[in-house]
């Protein structure tokens, strides 16, 4: 009888929780868990377990937390699990060539878009600002460079219109977990065709800034719906209002019917169905904010303790 083979998962936020489940639930436990060392968080900056380091201490997994694999100790303690195979998820550490060489079959990542398009740290978020009708996961072999491996398989699903970042980051996150228990057999037996990436047509996904969450009104009003979506619930989009930040964190482009009155930024119309704003091209309906030092609400509630005028502007 076969032995089981012998996989290492690495993964450190919520999005890896799931494949690193559906490993378990396919019958192939990992014989060791990486992740990132536990990390301060919350008021009093305790020192808190990843995600995936609380999911593989919950089901009794070997864990691991070096600080670097650019260190040969660490890259020995790898090697000596003698793994066949490594799954990379959001690890958040560099894998240099020489822990990518360890496993028999090598490492293979799973990405959140259609490679080539959006290489990079924050492929979600980028192909919402982006406008983009679809996109996905890829099981990639990895190799030397950001996310330039050959493509194992892919799995595609639309960006609906009320998708936001959250939304869109948890069902390709599930996505994922599919697609690595719909391949995982096909890639233990060597039976997936590698398919390598078209270089020309990469596009990059750089690290959000907060910097980005400025809402800039002479946008059009659909540009703008779109970085409010994508940024929502991280950095989420935010505007001034008398000398304070008002963030914006759902809002839908006003039907062809509304006409642009004021320069952008002006409000134009106040109702329980949506602030309306002027924007450089077009009219955005904002429908859920939060002020400086509140919480976040729908419109309607917004405006039972806020009052906000037509002719006010916003920026």
């Amino acid at each position: 009888m076969p032995h089981p083979p012998r996989i290492v998962f690495a993964g450190t936020p919520d999005f890896s929780v799931p494949p690193l489940q559906a490993l378990i639930d396919a019958g192939h436990p990992p014989c060791a868990v990486y992740t990132q060392p536990d990390r301060p968080a919350g008021r009093g900056r305790r020192l808190r377990p990843s995600p995936v380091k609380q999911c593989a201490l919950d089901h009794d997994l070997p864990v691991q937390q070096p600080e670097t694999l650019r260190d040969s100790a660490a890259r020995d303690a790898l090697a000596a699990l003698q793994p066949e195979l490594m799954i990379v998820v959001a690890y958040g550490l560099i894998l240099p060539q020489a822990a990518l060489d360890i496993p028999r079959l090598g490492c293979v990542n799973i990405h959140a878009s259609l490679l080539p398009r959006w290489r990079g740290a924050a492929p979600i978020q980028r192909a919402i600002l982006a406008g983009d009708a679809e996109t996905g996961v890829c099981l990639m072999q990895m190799q030397r460079g950001l996310d330039t491996g050959p493509v194992l398989a892919r799995a595609v699903t639309p960006i609906h219109a009320d998708d936001t970042g959250g939304t869109l980051h948890d069902r390709l996150s599930l996505i994922g977990a599919s697609l690595l228990a719909e391949s995982l057999d096909d890639l233990l037996a060597g039976r997936l065709v590698a398919e390598p990436q078209d270089d020309s047509q990469a596009s990059y996904a750089d690290k959000l800034q907060k910097a980005e969450a400025r809402i800039d009104w002479s946008e059009s009003a659909a540009a703008i719906q779109r970085r409010i979506a994508a940024f929502n619930p991280w950095p989420v989009a935010e505007t001034g209002r008398d000398g304070r930040r008002l963030r914006l964190w759902r809002a839908a482009v006003a039907s062809s019917g509304q006409v642009n009155a004021g320069p952008p930024g002006t409000v134009v119309e106040v109702s329980a169905d949506g602030i309306l704003v002027a924007c450089g091209d077009g009219v955005l309906r904002l429908l859920e904010l939060q002020a400086e030092g509140g919480r976040a609400m729908p419109v309607a509630d917004f405006l039972n303790g806020h009052a906000l005028q037509p002719g006010e502007q916003l920026g």
